[in-house]
């Protein structure tokens, strides 16, 4: 039995999470893995209503489940930072998921902006710092609305954070077993403190994995080659920022925001998984989104729960699926957003 936190979210995040929760429905049935799923409202609406994003009592309750499975979090009629720092940050500072795990691989069918790529050529993973750096919001404002204003944002880098990031990757480059390559992407001919410790703690982690290729590229360089040679990639570690940054890149790369999953990983506790691609409100209510991300991040999450043949039969299903769609994007798809969830069913069973 696998406690499941649902976080259906704003916008079109309560269309694609069922088509995950149908999925993952068939999963228990088809592999006798039980779920209990349990529907929190955190969300635009709620905070419209009450004023609160997650009260804190909440995180407590939040931290028994095995994992939590998040629609999209945004709303037109709330201002831009609150609903992502009282709800997506505070998950993830809170619930310590310390790494943002995002898959960028090319399904077979799915058509790419880069020229003469094949999904062979696209295929590797990032995995991003996800509690430090620019984000844990140090700093603040000095005469704030005047001619003289000044805005200060600090980048926060500790060892301990910065090293299990690291170990983290090394970890999982070996256990992907593909060309066990991991490439440090940072920037530290300009950020010459911060990217030094990441730098100084990639080198000496890599004494204790010889079996792992080491290489490094400036985050600039890494927006390049993602571009003209994705395929010399196997597994990035990046910063909080970076690869807040590169990931977008990547899903684009990969087909676009419909099929770009990810997960922010505790390693030690809960974690938590989502489409990448926003709550896209104009969608709403139509049935014309694709859930197919949404449904990867099921995928993603069976794996992390160890169900690795649960997690491979449900991406040989989306593969089968995609390869039935006339495209990726919303309203072109050939299907409506439950029809694309009852295809991955169908093809499930198969």
């Amino acid at each position: 039995m696998y406690k499941i936190a649902v976080i259906p979210g704003d916008g079109t995040g309560p269309e694609v999470v069922a088509e995950g929760v149908k999925v993952l429905k068939k999963v228990s049935e088809l592999f006798k893995i039980d779920f209990d799923f349990t529907y929190y409202d955190y969300g635009g609406e709620r905070y419209l209503k009450t004023g609160e994003t997650i009260p804190d009592k909440d995180i407590d309750e939040l931290k028994t489940y095995n994992a939590i499975y998040l629609g999209a979090i945004g709303h037109p009629d709330v201002k831009p930072g609150i609903l992502e720092k009282g709800i997506l940050l505070k998950l993830r500072f809170e619930l310590d998921q310390y790494i943002n795990l995002r898959p960028i691989k090319l399904y077979p069918n799915v058509e790419t902006p880069l020229a003469n790529k094949n999904p062979e050529d696209i295929d590797f993973v990032v995995v991003r710092e996800n509690t430090e750096g620019l984000y844990i919001g140090s700093g603040g404002f000095l005469k704030k609305g005047t001619p003289d204003e000044v805005a200060i944002q600090e980048m926060v880098n500790t060892r301990k954070g910065v090293e299990r990031c690291i170990r983290y990757a090394f970890d999982y480059t070996i256990r992907r077993n593909r060309e066990k390559k991991l490439t440090l992407c940072a920037k530290t001919n300009v950020l010459t403190y911060a990217h030094d410790l990441w730098f100084r703690t990639f080198t000496e982690v890599a004494k204790d994995y010889p079996d792992v290729k080491t290489d490094y590229a400036h985050v600039d360089a890494t927006t390049m080659w993602m571009v003209k040679n994705p395929e010399w990639f196997d597994v990035i570690v990046t910063t909080n920022m970076f690869g807040d940054i590169i990931t977008d890149l990547g899903a684009m790369i990969q087909g676009g925001m419909g099929v770009a999953a990810g997960g922010n990983i505790n390693p030690e506790g809960v974690s938590m998984f989502e489409p990448i691609g926003g709550s896209a409100p104009k969608y709403t209510g139509k049935g014309m989104i694709n859930p197919i991300a949404a449904i990867a991040a099921a995928q993603m999450m069976l794996d992390f729960l160890k169900e690795e043949e649960a997690a491979q039969k449900v991406e040989k299903a989306i593969i089968k699926t995609v390869g039935m769609m006339k495209s990726m994007s919303a309203g072109k798809m050939g299907y409506s957003t439950s029809e694309v969830g009852d295809l991955i069913v169908k093809n499930l069973e198969d």
